[in-house]
């Protein structure tokens, strides 16, 4: 007995050596999706041991750098989650797997905050059971609501003006809570509208359906659709448009990478923007798509969106100095030029890389 019970303590010291020796992993749920692809892709770059987590309700598992350690699952289904953690020696956690279309939220509030809220505390409360200590989490402008001041500040007031804005302040607020009772050390970031792809358009946006301005207008320079529809021309903007200010998503996951790294030194959790600091209303963004390819683009204007604020434009100067961000793509026409190749490359998408 005394025999069995030593070999048996050899053993477990055996296995605990072995998962102390083996490389410490970040896991990135919804890294299937359009950001969470660029940043799975980004890690792996910079030599970073990478698993992802991703249901394919919107994501492409072809999307999803083959380096990386893929799992099927939802990040609601604790059972899965646990496995998961138990599997990988996770040293943190970047958060992209939220539902994110302003407009379906307005009609199906119940399903963000299911998603997006509760799906928190999941992932929170397996952290917790996991000793795991940092999330880096895919926060938004639309915690703001309609702003007060332009440029938008941290420490501005967040009144969102839609449920999707609303689940991700609660998810912050969820985090704070967490931090204060567990020790689980957050950064959000709180960032505007993502365009762009990858330089060598291997990867890039791809949505059923499309909702995001750039990808639809390009999807009309492409032919596949008929012309643009422009929802508000009465707003208090430049043009009547909407203003919005756009970052790159190489430049977005960078920033997702150096705040892993803040919070590896030790830092305390915080919140920072993530913009270019400069407003495109958008019929500006129509005429840039012009001229980056060459069509035409016909467009119509369409009655307002409800649950839009008129005009978001971030600063970020926050995270450019504590963080050290400095986005490479603050030209718009780059923005859209790289979305341009992605789509060029591939007009149907991921069914074109799954097909190759």
């Amino acid at each position: 007995m005394l025999v069995n019970f030593a070999k048996m303590m050899e053993n477990e010291h055996i296995t605990v050596n072995l998962r102390r020796s083996l490389p410490m992993t970040v896991l990135v749920l919804g890294g299937a999706g359009y950001i969470g692809s660029h940043a799975v892709d980004r890690l792996i770059q910079r030599g970073y041991d990478v698993a992802v987590v991703d249901s394919l309700v919107t994501g492409h598992r072809a999307a999803v750098n083959p380096k990386a350690r893929f799992y099927e699952g939802d990040v609601r289904d604790k059972v899965f989650l646990n496995d998961v953690f138990d599997r990988e020696t996770i040293e943190g956690v970047i958060h992209f797997a939220a539902f994110s279309i302003v407009p379906e939220s307005m009609q199906a509030p119940l399903k963000y905050f299911d998603n997006n809220t509760a799906g928190m505390v999941t992932l929170l409360e397996v952290m917790t059971q996991h000793q795991v200590k940092r999330i880096v989490f895919s926060s938004t402008a639309a915690t703001y609501g309609e702003p007060k001041q332009i440029p938008i500040r941290e420490t501005d007031p967040q009144v969102p003006t839609n449920p999707y804005g609303e689940s991700k302040l609660m998810m912050e607020k969820i985090m704070h809570w967490a931090d204060e009772a567990y020790g689980i050390k957050f950064i959000a970031l709180r960032y505007f509208n993502v365009a762009g792809a990858k330089e060598d358009g291997s990867i890039g946006e791809d949505h059923h359906p499309e909702t995001h301005l750039i990808p639809i207008i390009l999807q009309v320079a492409a032919g596949e659709r008929q012309e643009l529809a422009i929802f508000g021309d009465d707003y208090p903007t430049k043009d009547g448009t909407n203003v919005r200010d756009y970052v790159h998503v190489v430049d977005l996951v960078d920033a997702h990478i150096l705040a892993l790294t803040y919070l590896k030194d030790n830092n305390v959790s915080d919140a920072f923007n993530l913009g270019s600091s400069t407003g495109f209303s958008n019929l500006e963004i129509l005429e840039a798509a012009r001229r980056v390819t060459g069509k035409a683009i016909p467009a119509k204007m369409a009655p307002r969106r409800a649950g839009d604020p008129s005009t978001l434009i971030a600063a970020s100067d926050k995270a450019r100095e504590v963080l050290n961000w400095q986005p490479q793509f603050d030209n718009v026409d780059d923005i859209i030029r790289t979305a341009w190749n992605w789509k060029q490359k591939h007009p149907a998408g991921y069914a074109d890389v799954q097909k190759a």
